[in-house]
């Protein structure tokens, strides 16, 4: 089946966990020692009824706290398709686990509290989430049993959050808004009628409905060659194939390809799972490919078709969130991870942080600290094979470590 992945986010107390844990419940995902045990754990903290939110707050610092700190992956699924839900923090400090959990995710649901409204995180998690290209965004405006229901209410989110939309710079978000209360499972998987003026789907509903791999099936194939097999046994004394993971597009056996940074072509002559012989690689897919010609490629290097290479780029202008608490600062150099590639790359200039509230570009930066998103130049030490991230996310993203102690201090959206 079809496998969603959903990214989770939202200002603490939002209900995040709560609708998740809903959404387990409702769809008969959780087994009944582990409800006996939520209802144990309910009752020990003084609550009459089962709080669902303890299924995906599973460090004791959440539990004591009540709010989510690192991401939790969560998975069920329908007769329809698969889920993974990445449950991220809501925190600010926590901005760059929100970064990480939903840099995967096919949609986006960002939670509002029908009684605060939109608050500062709101603007922070739309403008990841815009940046990140996340094609499907869904408003939950939750506990609206806290605000009887109120239609207007409701209205008077959606007008608020327009006004952020107007305000993207990425107008290919199809967004779509559902009134739901958490706690009681309304319009999360069934309609109850309390909210009748409501004539939209349900959460479930629509991520039942949601349609996601026409984009990845459009863009352009790249392969990056994570080893090279040669087994030298008896049996396959002479084979030699390219291992990885297709990042985008597809290849056929007979498809021409160009090695880079070799410039090298030849064409697919096998392409191998397990002990499987396949006629097409897909996006995701894990494969060995074998070539008709003996070629130079190795660890790092990316297998392409020659009427759609990216640029091989040495300076790019990249969208960042910074990750350190020790700030970036121009003239450092770091690793940059490119897919398998790795190479040096040293920050150039801080062209300007984002105040991600009001969309504002501050200018005249020579810093950027923890959680600060905003764009700089970097000049690498060898070429990367990159497409732009609002093309080809698959190939657009990055991050920069720390060569001292490994540290991942940013993760990076190519924009050329």
């Amino acid at each position: 089946m079809e496998v969603l992945r959903i990214a989770t986010s939202g200002s603490v107390d939002d209900g995040k966990s709560t609708l998740i844990g809903r959404l387990l419940y409702d769809t008969h995902s959780i087994p009944q020692d582990k409800m006996e045990a939520l209802a144990a754990a309910s009752k020990r903290k003084g609550l009459d009824f089962t709080d669902l939110s303890l299924l995906t707050d599973g460090l004791v610092a959440e539990r004591e706290q009540g709010i989510t700190i690192d991401v939790a992956h969560i998975y069920f699924s329908t007769p329809t398709r698969k889920y993974i839900i990445a449950d991220t923090p809501g925190h600010i400090e926590y901005t760059r686990n929100m970064v990480t959990g939903a840099s995967n995710a096919q949609v986006s649901l960002i939670l509002i509290d029908a009684r605060r409204g939109i608050v500062e995180q709101t603007h922070r998690h739309f403008f990841i989430a815009n940046l990140l290209r996340i094609p499907y965004l869904v408003v939950c405006v939750n506990k609206m049993d806290l605000v009887e229901y109120n239609e207007a209410r409701f209205n008077q989110i959606m007008e608020d959050f327009q006004q952020m939309l107007d305000q993207a710079s990425y107008k290919g978000q199809q967004v779509t808004f559902i009134p739901i209360s958490s706690l009681y499972g309304e319009n999360v998987a069934a309609h109850t009628g309390a909210i009748n003026w409501y004539q939209g789907p349900t959460l479930l509903n629509y991520l039942e409905q949601v349609q996601f791999n026409e984009e990845d099936r459009r863009r352009p194939a790249r392969f990056p060659i994570q080893s090279v097999i040669r087994p030298r046994t008896t049996e396959y004394h002479d084979f030699r194939g390219f291992a990885g993971k297709v990042a985008s597009g597809h290849f056929n056996v007979g498809d021409e390809v160009v090695s880079l940074p070799s410039g090298q072509k030849s064409r697919i002559k096998t392409i191998e799972q397990f002990e499987k012989q396949l006629t097409a690689a897909h996006t995701r897919e894990s494969v060995v490919i074998t070539l008709e010609d003996e070629i130079d490629s190795s660890r790092g290097n990316m297998l392409v078709k020659p009427a759609e290479a990216p640029a091989q780029l040495k300076e790019i202008n990249a969208d960042i969130c910074w990750m350190d608490q020790q700030k970036l600062t121009t003239g450092k150099t770091y690793l940059l991870q490119h897919g398998v590639n790795r190479v040096k790359a040293k920050v150039q200039q801080i062209n300007y942080v984002t105040d991600v509230t009001n969309h504002v570009q501050v200018t005249g930066k020579t810093d950027m600290s923890l959680n600060d998103i905003g764009r700089i130049t970097l000049k690498t030490a060898a070429p990367i094979f990159a497409d732009a991230y609002h093309e080809n996310p698959a190939n657009g993203a990055f991050i920069l470590i720390d060569e001292y102690n490994n540290t991942t201090v940013a993760v990076g959206f190519n924009v050329i």
